[in-house]
């Protein structure tokens, strides 16, 4: 085999197995290749955000959470205590009124998030377009983030997971957390928690670019009161409730 041959059987094999690399949950580099165009890359003029209408979600429904699940194969643990969830519901009541409320509860995808600053190897980040994301490669366990998120929203994988999606490997010994369905965004989808909710006819959950003025989510932010859940911590979340 000549010398130039070998050379391009190398690139091949390289490329190939490059391509399979996961770099963070959700997110490989052959996806990176296909999912956008090259003049497309992630980019900080897009901040992906959730608004969550509480008024229209139900007491009682999971249809977000069993979407959720399946998506991100988080069902097949058999001992609920182990079991993670990336999203949660939450009944809440009022004292004064006794008006009561149902809403999900997941990573809040904040702008400052006190995941990313006490991860001692940089496996908790945000990615410019505000997604927060857990890279298991570089993750410990060490769990810091877990208390360091004011919304409990992260989880620490126990058991051994086999079955799994591909676009969203999961490891033992690592914590993860909604990323709100990177994969699937990146392809120019929208969340499973969000399509589910829809198809029940419920349309609680409204995402998309929270940077983009013309965008449904944006035009809505501006005319109704949303809420950041601990606001008061200024940790400008992407994940805003209507009616509490």
């Amino acid at each position: 085999m000549s010398e130039n041959n070998s050379r391009r059987g190398f690139l091949a094999t390289s490329a190939a197995a490059l391509a399979g690399l996961t770099l963070a949950p959700g997110i490989r580099l052959v996806e990176i290749a296909t999912a956008k165009p090259d003049n497309e890359p992630v980019t900080a003029k897009v901040r992906w955000g959730m608004l969550i209408d509480t008024t229209r979600c139900q007491s009682g429904c999971t249809e977000c959470v069993a979407a959720c699940g399946k998506e991100n194969g988080l069902s097949e643990v058999k001992k609920p205590r182990t079991d993670a969830q990336w999203i949660r519901k939450i009944d809440l009541k009022e004292l004064k009124t006794g008006r009561a409320l149902s809403l999900p509860m997941m990573c809040q995808h904040c702008a400052n998030p006190p995941c990313v600053d006490v991860c001692p190897t940089g496996a908790s980040f945000k990615r410019a377009d505000g997604i927060v994301l857990v890279d298991r490669h570089i993750c410990i366990g060490c769990r810091y983030c877990m208390m360091a998120c004011p919304y409990k929203a992260r989880s620490f994988v126990h058991e051994p997971h086999t079955d799994q999606n591909p676009e969203v490997p999961r490891g033992q010994g690592c914590v993860e957390g909604c990323t709100l369905c990177v994969h699937r965004v990146d392809r120019g989808g929208t969340p499973a928690c969000v399509e589910a909710c829809a198809a029940a006819g419920h349309n609680a959950m409204l995402f998309g670019d929270l940077n983009d003025p013309e965008s449904a989510i944006a035009k809505r932010v501006r005319e109704v009161k949303t809420t950041q859940v601990r606001a008061d911590l200024k940790l400008d979340l992407g994940v805003r409730y209507e009616g509490i």
